[in-house]
């Protein structure tokens, strides 16, 4: 499950002040289950996924996802919780210098995954995202659609039970778009836990799943038909 509980968080200011994002938030998403998170940038969206792979910590409050609970987790255990996750971002973080193939499996050897595994995993990673035909492609020579598709692949390499994406369509144009939110939403269906943080209201109509709005520091349920 994905859990905040009374989570509030804060950014320092370069005048010495704290400006607050999140005040006092709520939100449970069950395994298995999707869900989105809308509002406008600076709204506190990626804020959230960062907590919940822990590269924030809240002010006050608990974010939890899985067993890792943000007030108990240890420094050592950090790397084993994002093993068990995947995250996909808006500007792709892939290397210039690695083909497809070899960008997925730098993600399986960085846990420790030994060379007879990684081979067939990336394979199936990419047979899963439809870019088999790519894996010696550099990203240079893929397209934005398929650039991202690598890293989703990338993502799921593990076989994580969640996935967290970033704006994974901010830089597309609409028919790309659908055909990336299409394969994020297969992959919920084949029982993967997904939040994703968009503004592209549009998609969100498209695919209608449980959306969660961030205003004012607060989190509130709200219908997608509405937005």
């Amino acid at each position: 499950m994905i859990d905040l509980k009374n989570v509030s968080v804060s950014f320092h200011l370069p005048n010495g002040r704290h400006r607050p994002v999140l005040e006092e938030v709520n939100l449970h998403l069950g395994r298995s289950e999707m869900a989105y998170l809308v509002g406008p940038t600076g709204s506190g969206k990626s804020t959230i996924l960062r907590l919940l792979y822990m590269d924030l910590f809240p002010d006050s409050g608990v974010a939890q996802i899985g067993d890792y609970r943000s007030d108990l987790i240890s420094e050592e255990d950090i790397p084993y919780l994002r093993r068990s996750i995947g995250v996909v971002f808006q500007d792709f973080q892939l290397l210039p210098d690695r083909s497809a193939y070899e960008n997925v499996a730098f993600a399986l050897y960085a846990t420790g995954k030994k060379q007879s595994q990684v081979k067939s995993e990336v394979l199936k990673s990419l047979a899963r995202v439809g870019l088999s035909h790519k894996r010696n492609s550099y990203p240079h020579e893929l397209s934005g659609g398929e650039q991202q598709r690598i890293v989703i692949a990338r993502a799921i390499a593990n076989d994580p039970w969640v996935l967290l994406a970033d704006e994974p369509t901010g830089n597309l144009d609409p028919v790309v778009a659908d055909e990336i939110q299409e394969l994020l939403v297969s992959l919920h269906k084949q029982g993967m836990t997904l939040l994703t943080a968009t503004h592209d209201y549009r998609l969100v109509k498209s695919y209608p799943a449980q959306t969660y709005a961030l205003m004012n520091g607060q989190v509130v349920e709200i219908d997608p038909e509405t937005l």
